[in-house]
């Protein structure tokens, strides 16, 4: 079974000796530390990052336990897996120890069938491609505090609005919407609420996209710690791009303008969110497999 892989077993499909385990834990802190290292470097320096932050600011996900490995289900480890035994759902197993998911609180099974609906759901729409990433424009409209007010914007205060005026603005996303000003608000094609996130949320959508990651440590422990490093890599370069294509100026931090401003720009953006929404499609559908394993297992 390769890393990552879910099945409903109560057998376990795989069987790990502990080198193999402690050989693939080191293998995704590892992975993972190339962003945790230098975020807690940052940290230490009291050096705020405009575009990284937000992985461990408005995700909640703190970095030693995005650094923790867990197999997910069906897999058995052997050996000396005793420190696993402190976190829910996992059981000693004649010569080893596993996650058993019916043993998990039923919270994460309120949790996993909100998951379920909503990834269902967005997995069942085209994705809009037309957005050019207007939400992180709609955030500094008239206003005199920019969000990231250490950061210049690349068109001042007044190019700026005048960008958002002269382009439709269409965000699907509730967690984007809600911090347009009150000035933007109006200019939306739409008003989604958190009660709508359902009927809204979209596979272009860079947050919707983003948010995989979001579910995917919402779902711990079962979550496969592969799982989850592969969501927090897409939502480390939709990130970028989300920033890139802002009204904010990043190029001395190494982040070149997409200028949706012009027609070239907007084209640039919408070939990066296919491309995007392409690379989310098969995670979405892994963290649906996850959650149909924890809402079918009693």
């Amino acid at each position: 079974m390769a890393p990552g892989t879910i099945e409903d077993r109560r057998t376990p499909a795989l069987v790990l000796d502990e080198p193999q385990w402690r050989a693939r834990a080191a293998t995704h802190r590892e992975r993972v530390g190339r962003w945790t290292a230098p975020h807690r470097e940052r940290r230490r320096r009291h050096e705020p990052h405009p575009v990284l932050d937000f992985l461990f600011t408005y995700y909640s996900l703190r970095p030693a336990r995005l650094e923790q490995w867990r197999p997910g289900p069906g897999v058995l480890l052997r050996g000396d897996a005793t420190q696993f035994l402190g976190s829910p759902g996992y059981v000693r197993d004649g010569e080893g120890v596993r996650l058993d998911v019916a043993a998990l609180p039923e919270r994460l099974r309120t949790t996993a069938g909100f998951v379920h609906t909503l990834l269902t759901a967005t997995a069942g729409r085209a994705p809009r491609l037309g957005c050019f990433g207007l939400h992180e424009w709609a955030m500094v409209y008239r206003t005199d505090a920019p969000r990231h007010g250490a950061v210049p914007l690349r068109l001042g205060a007044a190019g700026t609005d005048a960008v958002v005026e002269s382009l439709p603005v269409h965000c699907t996303h509730y967690d984007a919407f809600r911090f347009f000003t009150a000035a933007a608000r109006p200019r939306n094609a739409v008003t989604p609420e958190r009660a709508d996130q359902v009927d809204f949320e979209q596979p272009g959508c860079l947050h919707a996209t983003m948010d995989l990651y979001k579910w995917a440590y919402k779902l711990a422990p079962v979550t496969p710690s592969e799982l989850l490093a592969d969501c927090f890599a897409l939502a480390v370069d939709v990130r970028e791009l989300d920033m890139r294509a802002s009204p904010y100026d990043l190029a001395d931090l190494g982040y070149p303008p997409v200028r949706i401003e012009t027609s070239a720009g907007r084209a640039e953006y919408a070939r990066a969110q296919a491309g995007f929404a392409e690379r989310g499609a098969p995670l979405r559908a892994r963290l649906i497999d996850l959650c149909e394993v924890v809402l079918t297992t009693r």
